[in-house]
């Protein structure tokens, strides 16, 4: 099991690994923080955060924000100028369906949401036939691609995020990547980070997630660009005061489990997916990270309630096909899911 130095209260909680939760180590760096302004960009803590994220993403600069939602949100916007315009996004993008409309609200853009034609990633031909380049008044013109890695749990390969981004570069269009677990991405696949990054113009990249930090997420790009953010960020209220509370526990989480802790969420993932391929039971994606997801698609009506039900007698907390993996999940609770998983289909 991954290095840990206590036991988590969610340490059975699969419903995704954004349930980490502080430890003692985290929790102790906030005693001794600095305790600067950081509305007035003036606390070290946070200063050195964002300079640090942004030295291992290869980037200029780097801007703390209180949630992933809140970078992707500023990221995108900080790419845009005069409406219309669109955003280009795979159908599950995260900043497309789980950001409350925030591409709508707060950026006046359309999206335009694309399946990929695998199944699992964009590819560069899916964009090229979805893409608008026609600069003719009644189209909302393609401003930005946005990409997300990883997507569903799968990794997308470098090599095509090459493609992508060296195309659009070709046509004018910015990009965006949704990095909330491009720790993921790196530590199953051995790439960096900066080489992820190097072929983005905004990445946002989130440390409350597999990464263990309470709060937060930082975004990355050009000196210019994170010019643009910082006001979009005081628009939204982003502005705090003595950030170095939250953001001192952020650079531990950041150097403690990264990747390391990560790989570990990945065996285990691992381990869960092999024992449902030896008992035949469909997954509905690839397990690349530490995400697996059941395929429910060939069961009952009232099956994702019944594996949530089943793992509550199993002392296990489960949210329908999807099974999150994060460090602080016990043996125990690998074993009872694992348990849970045969009973669901009786094995």
């Amino acid at each position: 099991m991954a290095s840990q130095d206590y036991k988590s209260p969610t340490h059975n909680d699969f419903r995704s690994d954004t349930f980490t939760t502080p430890s003692p180590t985290i929790i102790q760096a906030a005693s001794t923080c600095s305790l600067g302004d950081d509305d007035y960009y003036e606390d070290p803590d946070t200063n050195e955060l964002g300079a640090y994220v942004a030295e291992l993403s290869g980037k200029e600069s780097g801007l703390y924000c209180v949630s992933g939602v809140m970078s992707n949100q500023i990221g995108l916007r900080s790419l845009l100028y005069q409406p219309p315009y669109s955003i280009l996004c795979d159908s599950r993008a995260h900043v497309y369906r789980y950001e409350g409309a925030g591409l709508s609200m707060l950026s006046n853009a359309m999206v335009y949401p694309v399946i990929p034609s695998n199944g699992l990633y964009m590819t560069l031909e899916d964009i090229k036939k979805h893409i608008v380049l026609s600069e003719e008044y009644y189209f909302a013109t393609t401003r930005v691609i946005s990409l997300e890695n990883t997507i569903s749990g799968v990794v997308v390969p470098i090599e095509e995020i090459a493609r992508i981004c060296a195309w659009a570069k070709t046509v004018g269009v910015k990009t965006h990547l949704d990095g909330a677990r491009l720790w993921n991405a790196s530590a199953a696949t051995g790439v960096s980070i900066k080489e992820y990054c190097q072929h983005f113009d905004t990445v946002s990249l989130c440390l409350s997630k597999g990464i263990g930090a309470p709060i937060g997420s930082v975004l990355v790009a050009d000196k210019e660009t994170i010019k643009i953010g910082k006001r979009f960020r005081k628009q939204l209220g982003g502005n705090l005061r003595q950030a170095g509370v939250i953001t001192s526990m952020a650079m531990v989480a950041l150097k403690m489990n990264f990747p390391n802790a990560l790989k570990y969420t990945h065996e285990v993932a691992k381990e869960v997916a092999e024992l449902c391929t030896k008992n035949d039971i469909k997954l509905l994606y690839p397990t690349d990270t530490n995400f697996v997801w059941l395929d429910f698609s060939e069961q009952p009506e009232g099956t994702a309630q019944k594996f949530n039900e089943l793992g509550k007698k199993n002392g296990i907390r489960l949210s329908g096909n999807r099974i999150g993996i994060h460090y602080q999940i016990s043996k125990e609770s690998v074993e009872a899911l694992k348990r849970t998983i045969l009973e669901l289909y009786q094995k």
